[in-house]
């Protein structure tokens, strides 16, 4: 084999480049675009680094929880709604068609003001009838006191007769008596010789007519009698009537007095001091006080509320039951506005439960009333020990409220990891009440700030991180 051919002629010479081909501009182009290339992409690259490298934390930010969360934390809340004790649907005792509509929603309305008027002629009419009947009862009345004022007077007359026969009577008795005296001296004397028989005859004579003459006056003293009982009847029928006559005034009156009733009850009025919160029917409409299914009359002309016996409402689960007790102070809040807290305390709590919802009923009393209060309004209601003070503005009550997950201890202190941006910081914070997976935060933390839920234990101050994407 020949290995000369193989061998490297050190010797010759390297060809001569051609002149006129400069190659910096290329590589400065080359450079150029790697380096476009690199600005382009180096977003992408370092995101795609850290996708794989940096850890990934769920956060949560910050926020300044309302007061009634913010008392939640102290004691036991529940739901509920502004209610009024005091609440009356107004209707008539009678049926019968509106005519006049005195109130609208909101309308303030005083005890015994007329709401509305039902048309009422014909009980109109029947009033104006049982007038009538009274007026016509009492001139009975009058009458029959006239009847029995007259016999009255003829009781009277009729006894002074009878008076006046009966002293006839015993005159005539004693002529009687005198006459037979005399008829028995006369007889005396024609015996003896001394008196003539004519004599006797006249004194018979007399003595008969005495007789017949008492015997007139007895009759006259029996008829007497008789007319004083006669009158004496009439009397008592006359008193009767009168007694009659009062007593038909007495029913007249009666009928009168329901005539009026029954007038009045076509005048729909407020029972009480209150509030219009619901119409319910317009003038032309029949309302009547027995509706049923089916019936185009209404029920109810409008609905009242006395807003002087608003209470608050709640239905407490049976688990939390247990740390409510009566009389004890709870913290109200309205849903309209949350931020202001209504005192109250617990009035009643309801002897039975509800079996579907495994709740029991709640009635807080509240200290005071203004003019935000509405029947059926939302409100949150925070049930305090009796023991505990009342939380009030500026009194250091925790308004910052954070998941118990963004704690965590390092070193021995308790604080969160606060993610300014992609790097982490460990802020220490003081921690107040813990309830349902919440915790008051009192010093610490501010508004807006973004917290590490759940940090990996591995974490650390200073270290970046990825967030999760929500």
């Amino acid at each position: 084999m020949d290995l000369q051919s193989l061998k490297i002629d050190r010797t010759a010479k390297t060809p001569a480049k051609p002149r006129g081909r400069n190659p910096w501009p290329v590589r400065i182009a080359a450079l150029a675009v790697l380096g476009a290339a690199g600005w382009l992409f180096a977003p992408s690259l370092l995101e795609f680094a850290d996708r794989v490298r940096l850890p990934v934390v769920r956060t949560f930010v910050v926020s300044e929880a309302a007061p009634s969360a913010a008392a939640a934390v102290r004691g036991t809340a529940a739901n509920g709604y502004v209610v009024a004790s005091r609440r009356a649907a107004l209707s008539s005792d009678v049926p019968g068609r509106i005519v006049e509509l005195n109130v609208r929603e909101g309308s303030v309305v005083k005890k015994g003001d007329v709401v509305a008027r039902l048309f009422a002629d014909e009980y109109r009419a029947a009033l104006q009838r049982a007038v009538a009947d009274v007026g016509t009862a009492d001139s009975a009345v009058l009458r029959a006191q006239s009847a029995a004022a007259a016999a009255a007077t003829d009781t009277a007359q009729a006894v002074s007769l009878q008076a006046t026969a009966a002293a006839q009577r015993q005159e005539g008795e004693a002529g009687k008596k005198w006459a037979d005296a005399e008829c028995t001296r006369a007889e005396e004397l024609v015996r003896t010789g001394i008196g003539s028989p004519r004599d006797v005859e006249r004194a018979v004579s007399e003595r008969d007519a005495q007789l017949a003459r008492l015997r007139a006056l007895a009759a006259a003293e029996g008829s007497a009698a008789a007319a004083v009982d006669t009158a004496r009847s009439r009397k008592a029928t006359a008193d009767a009537d009168v007694a009659v006559a009062r007593a038909q005034v007495l029913a007249a009156i009666a009928a009168r007095d329901l005539a009026q009733a029954t007038l009045d009850k076509t005048d729909v009025r407020a029972p009480f001091d209150g509030i219009v919160v619901l119409k319910d029917a317009e003038v032309g409409e029949v309302v009547s006080p027995n509706v049923q299914g089916g019936s185009a009359s209404r029920g109810a002309v409008c609905t009242m509320v006395d807003f002087d016996s608003l209470e608050v409402q709640a239905n407490v689960p049976e688990t939390t039951l247990s740390s409510v007790r009566q009389g004890a102070p709870a913290d109200v809040f309205l849903d309209a506005f949350p931020d202001d807290r209504y005192e109250g305390i617990v009035d009643r709590i309801w002897p039975t439960a509800d079996r579907q919802k495994a709740t029991v009923e709640v009635r807080v009393r509240l200290a005071k009333r203004d003019e935000r209060l509405r029947p059926e309004m939302g409100v949150r209601i925070v049930f305090r020990d009796a023991a505990e003070p009342a939380p009030t503005a500026g009194s250091g009550t925790p308004r910052i409220l954070v998941p118990e997950q963004v704690l965590v201890e390092v070193d021995g202190k308790t604080g969160v990891f606060v993610v300014p941006r992609d790097t982490v910081r460990f802020q220490v914070v003081t921690a107040g009440e813990r309830k349902g997976g919440r915790v008051a935060i009192d010093a610490g933390l501010q508004k807006d700030q973004r917290l590490v839920l759940d940090p990996p234990p591995s974490l650390r101050d200073g270290d970046r991180v990825r967030l999760q994407d929500n």
